[in-house]
């Protein structure tokens, strides 16, 4: 799931905000909003993110939130990360 470099960078800010709007996503992550919606999509059904909307006044507002298991992924990705670089270095 986090092979995806647009899911892993929304899982990234994720992991450092706790949760941040469909906006800041898109432009942190420099998306359009059909890309940034299909994959929040994906790491929903995948139970990597919660996804809260709302409305401010009359405006609607996305609100992404990581999970634990989102959490438990992200960094099982960086200790198999961090095992890739150790092997590549004792060879």
């Amino acid at each position: 799931m986090l092979l995806s470099q647009v899911r892993l960078g929304v899982i990234s800010v994720l992991v450092t905000r706790k949760k941040a709007t469909f906006s800041d996503l898109k432009s942190l992550l420099n998306l359009t909003q059909g890309n940034l919606t299909i994959h929040l999509q994906k790491l929903e059904e995948g139970g990597y993110v919660a996804v809260k909307k709302d409305f401010v006044g009359r405006k609607p507002r996305t609100t992404a939130k990581i999970t634990a298991k989102g959490r438990k992924a992200f960094l099982d990705h960086l200790e198999h990360l961090q095992e890739i670089a150790e092997d590549s270095e004792d060879s």
